[in-house]
């Protein structure tokens, strides 16, 4: 018999707190304003300076894009509150955790903004109409999910997969006060992951017909919350083009090392539905892998096409 959802956060509630607390003695507390290069910072024209200007950037076109979608995606907090806070308790352990999570995240729009408008590497006017458009629409669990069990095995893939892109991103700005920003962001973002990696866990061990078909709905069809916003398709397709997110650091970074974690595939307590709901997300990540072959050679194809064209304009 399945376990409702008030039944199943009643018997987790103590590993919440178990790692509620376990979270809190490993983070470490940090300053926005220590990872900004605020010497680089000039008045704007409305305070007599001068306004941006696309030679004032030293970021890449590649390294723009990522900055720019990784942004707006920490700056939609309040919708991933409401969503997590709807899908946990609103006492005890879940709501300390959730006003806390949401408080560390709010760092890294804060320190991210600031380090672009002060670097001026991007156009500030562009990124606050994006803002303003992206949070306006909100984010909301698409149709069919819902609950405890999705939710938390959302936000476990959905933490590591932000972790990397962060990560990637540093690296991409060819800046070693951007990298160093971006590597704490995504320190923030394992230990976020961590934690929800241990809820779902305990989910699948307390109710494993209940949990398994919750994390192959999410992995068959997950998509990175900041799909919603202005040109999230073309700059995910950069982003994948050039090694910020693509879909072999999705399966290898990401689906995979969670899936091993939770002994997906070796364990034994699934009754029916449980196993096929694990057949069928054994089918999709054998698919996505032979997927990953084929995105990889259409990649390399395109970068060639990319870099001929280069150098015929060169000449």
């Amino acid at each position: 018999m399945d376990l409702t959802q008030l039944e199943i956060l009643t018997e987790l509630e103590p590993v919440a707190e178990q790692y509620l607390n376990r979270h809190l003695s490993m983070a470490k507390d940090w300053n926005p304003h220590e990872y900004v290069p605020w010497t680089q910072g000039h008045n704007f024209a409305a305070m007599g300076g001068k306004d941006w200007a696309p030679e004032q950037s030293q970021l890449s076109e590649v390294a723009k894009v990522a900055m720019i979608t990784n942004l707006l995606t920490e700056d939609n907090l309040p919708s991933y509150h409401r969503e997590i806070a709807q899908n946990f308790s609103e006492a005890g352990a879940w709501r300390t955790w959730v006003d806390r999570w949401t408080a560390e995240e709010n760092r890294h729009g804060i320190v991210m903004r600031d380090y672009l408008v002060v670097t001026r590497g991007v156009d500030p006017v562009a990124l606050e109409e994006a803002r303003m458009i992206h949070m306006t629409n909100g984010a909301q669990s698409p149709d069919g999910w819902g609950g405890f069990l999705e939710g938390v095995a959302y936000v476990t893939f959905q933490e590591l997969a932000t972790r990397v892109s962060h990560r990637n991103t540093g690296k991409a700005c060819n800046d070693p006060v951007a990298e160093r920003m971006l590597q704490r962001i995504a320190a923030d973002e394992n230990l976020h992951m961590v934690f929800y990696r241990s809820l779902c866990g305990a989910a699948l061990d307390l109710t494993p017909d209940q949990a398994m078909p919750a994390i192959t709905k999410i992995v068959t069809n997950f998509l990175m919350p900041g799909a919603g916003m202005p040109n999230f398709r073309r700059n995910s397709v950069v982003m994948a083009k050039h090694g910020i997110y693509d879909l072999r650091q999705h399966l290898e970074e990401v689906i995979q090392p969670v899936l091993k974690q939770w002994d997906v595939f070796d364990r034994s307590d699934f009754g029916p539905r449980g196993e096929q709901a694990r057949d069928t997300l054994g089918q999709f990540v054998a698919k996505l892998d032979n997927d990953v072959v084929r995105f990889e050679e259409q990649r390399d194809r395109a970068l060639a096409r990319d870099a001929a064209r280069g150098l015929s304009h060169q000449l």
